[in-house]
């Protein structure tokens, strides 16, 4: 009886060779005879020629191969570093996170909390906002915030870190940057009428943020509001304070359409 199977020919045995020679192969892992030293070396070398792609997969080879090991930890903070330099905050951030949740006693914590805050801080206001006068306080403010936090408890858990005195003057920056904001929206509402709403934002300003260069207009349009709703008695209290913390002030002549030099115009 005759077979209804064709007989494989030649040319389907190289197609079934070839088909299983592409399915067996795997990519070649050129650092797999590498030491971790060499991982390190070869690491920075990336990032410092601007190669970050390159330098966080070598990163995360090291951290593998030399898992429970000091230089393991350094991958890690050198990865979310290198996170921080490519402009990926976000990326940084969980990097530090992971390291803090995994190494809570490492004495590279204070490092690690100053690297959080700068991966938030940014006062990098770009062309555009240059261009516009623009600074950070209105810009999102979420972000400040959580820099504020990180620098906060790098100074109160390692007051005498290396990277303390730089963290309070991030500290001080951002309380007026955030400051700066609510008298931001406090003029908005002012200019739009909507004088108590003014006020508000105004007084949170006063309460949260002290000594912050934005209080003497803060104190102007809580002063201006009072006497646009016609309450003089608060009006003349809020124009005693004023007189009394900003001797010197010409908001009473200028106004709010005063021409200052950004304050925040530090680094």
């Amino acid at each position: 009886m005759r077979s209804n199977r064709l007989s494989a020919g030649p040319w389907a045995v190289a197609v079934v060779a070839l088909t299983l020679a592409g399915c067996s192969s795997t990519p070649v892992d050129n650092t797999a005879g590498w030491s971790p030293n060499k991982l390190y070396s070869e690491a920075r070398d990336e990032r410092e020629a601007g190669n970050f792609e390159k330098a966080i997969t070598l990163y995360e080879k090291l951290e593998g191969r030399a898992a429970g090991t000091p230089l393991a930890q350094q991958a890690q903070l050198d990865k979310a570093f290198t996170h921080y330099k490519a402009g990926e905050p976000a990326q940084a951030r969980a990097a530090i996170d992971r390291f803090m949740r995994l190494h809570p006693a490492s004495p590279a914590l204070d490092y690690a909390l100053y690297l959080k805050g700068l991966s938030s801080f940014n006062d990098n206001l770009g062309l555009f906002g240059s261009l516009a006068q623009q600074d950070l306080s209105e810009r999102d403010q979420k972000a400040a915030k959580e820099s504020f936090e990180a620098f906060k408890e790098l100074v109160t858990r390692f007051p005498d870190s290396r990277y303390a005195p730089d963290s309070r003057a991030r500290l001080t920056y951002i309380v007026n940057s955030l400051a700066k904001s609510e008298v931001n929206v406090a003029r908005y509402y002012y200019t739009r009428g909507a004088y108590v709403a003014a006020i508000n934002r105004a007084q949170t300003a006063l309460t949260n943020y002290v000594d912050a260069p934005a209080l003497e207009e803060a104190l102007y349009i809580i002063v201006r509001s009072y006497d646009a709703l016609g309450m003089t008695q608060l009006r003349d209290d809020a124009q005693r304070v004023m007189q009394a913390s900003f001797p010197q002030s010409d908001f009473t002549t200028k106004g709010l359409n005063r021409n200052d030099d950004p304050w925040w115009k530090l680094w």
